[in-house]
């Protein structure tokens, strides 16, 4: 199959490309960037006035798929993936069973494969079942296609525990996510700690809970070599930490929620429990300083931290609700909004965050435009005005902080290995992904 990509704003990290370029696809590889190409192809898109980057890769999702296919499976994770312009997603291990073996591995990937075009990538648990005490076998699961480690949803409360896990991360050659949070210090909390809580009557979540895990990490990081990711990062004082780990040239990155740029403390009523998350919102402070650490490149990765959840589930009053919000569907728009309509990230730089340097610290190949890479591509429409109804969500999770808003830019096309599995035209949506109705009967 040849796909034409035609004069589209195409924005390549890789390359330093930016610039109105057409891109020809054959057979899933980029086969040529340049201007005014011609060829005969089966089916030709004309991007005018659209912006055309690298394929958007998520470090950050739960799928909850197998053991909790109620609230999302792979492939209504995939589809909504794809509709957000993902075409790299990075599954968390903390499904039932949790991915703590080469062979839940594979079968993740299986999975994947049989029912979507997207790239559903294995991260694995640190510990067995998560639990906090016996190391994985990280060679094997490396081995198996698990891209990095992690505990994700909880902490590796021991730091022996935690030391000897990067250090064989090291050895192993594989990054550790991690998840900071002293879950003994967070106790009962359900937002973040101050007088707003107070006022709210419910209990609080202090920086510190974020803050001293995120520091210990990054010393033991230090101590072994590691490759160290911080996940969902929400506070003031780790993006001190990370500035100051990389001004020192240690191999340790960051991300940050477009939740967690967008919205403070403040959003928080104390009965909506879609704006319940964790790490929860912070204060303006706060979030002033993530916004900082994005537009000085402090903080590398744009990350969804997708969390579906049941509509009973989040029903329940504020403090029983779980923790936890879908992004995948609202990234893009919020990115555009919040900071490149703002002038807090350049388009490149969105393109850094959101696909190349994702590529980067998992050692993907992806991430770029170049020829002769996988023809991984998302086009977006800059200008686009739309507003968020959860109830148009490929998603099976509906529960999203920001249904109503009106945000300007959305995804348009998504292309993963040369073939369209996303195309929006005005009034008219198109999905395409694997039959699996016999997976489904």
């Amino acid at each position: 199959m040849k796909l034409l990509i035609r004069g589209g704003r195409v924005l390549d990290p890789a390359s330093g490309t930016d610039g109105i370029r057409d891109i020809l696809t054959e057979n899933g590889v980029i086969r040529e960037v340049g201007e005014n190409l011609n060829a005969e192809v089966d089916t030709c898109v004309d991007a005018s006035g659209k912006w055309v980057l690298p394929g958007l890769i998520d470090l950050h999702v739960h799928f909850r798929d197998p053991g909790f296919t109620d609230k999302e499976t792979i492939r209504t994770g995939a589809r909504a993936a794809a509709r957000g312009g993902f075409t790299t997603v990075c599954q968390m291990p903390n499904t039932r069973p949790v991915v703590d073996s080469a062979e839940a591995v594979r079968e993740a990937i299986h999975k994947a494969e049989e029912c979507t075009y997207i790239h559903v990538l294995p991260i694995a648990a640190i510990t067995a079942g998560q639990d906090g005490e016996y190391i994985t076998d990280f060679a094997g699961l490396k081995a198996a296609g698990a891209v990095a480690v992690s505990e994700d949803g909880k902490s590796v409360m021991n730091a022996r525990v935690a030391r000897q896990a990067m250090r064989l991360a090291a050895l192993t050659d594989i990054p550790v996510f991690a998840h900071c949070e002293d879950i003994n210090l967070r106790a009962h909390g359900v937002m973040n700690a101050g007088a707003h809580a107070k006022s709210l009557g419910l209990y609080g979540i202090l920086n510190a809970v974020e803050d001293i895990i995120a520091a210990r990490d990054i010393l033991l990081a230090t101590d072994t070599g590691c490759r160290l990711h911080l996940c969902h990062c929400s506070t003031e004082n780790t993006v001190r930490f990370v500035k100051k780990a990389r001004q020192l040239g240690l191999p340790v990155s960051a991300e940050v929620t477009p939740h967690h740029f967008s919205l403070d403390e403040t959003a928080v009523d104390g009965t909506d429990s879609n704006f319940k998350m964790n790490p929860p919102l912070r204060s303006r402070r706060d979030v002033d300083a993530l916004l900082e650490g994005l537009h000085d490149d402090t903080m590398e990765v744009i990350s969804t931290d997708h969390a579906p959840h049941t509509a009973e589930e989040k029903s329940r009053p504020f403090a029983q609700a779980p923790f936890g919000i879908v992004g995948l569907e609202t990234s893009v728009g919020l990115t555009m909004t919040q900071l490149v309509h703002k002038g807090v990230l350049t388009p490149m730089q969105m393109a850094q965050k959101m696909s190349y340097n994702p590529a980067q610290i998992i050692k993907s190949q992806r991430g770029t435009l170049l020829p002769g890479r996988a023809a991984d591509i998302t086009v977006i429409d800059p200008e686009a005005e739309w507003t968020v109804n959860p109830r148009l969500f490929a998603s099976k999770g509906k529960n999203t902080p920001f249904a109503g808003w009106k945000l300007k830019g959305r995804t348009v096309l998504t292309v993963a290995d040369g073939r369209i599995v996303y195309e929006y035209r005005e009034g008219s949506e198109t999905l395409i992904d694997k039959d699996v109705r016999h997976l489904e009967e």
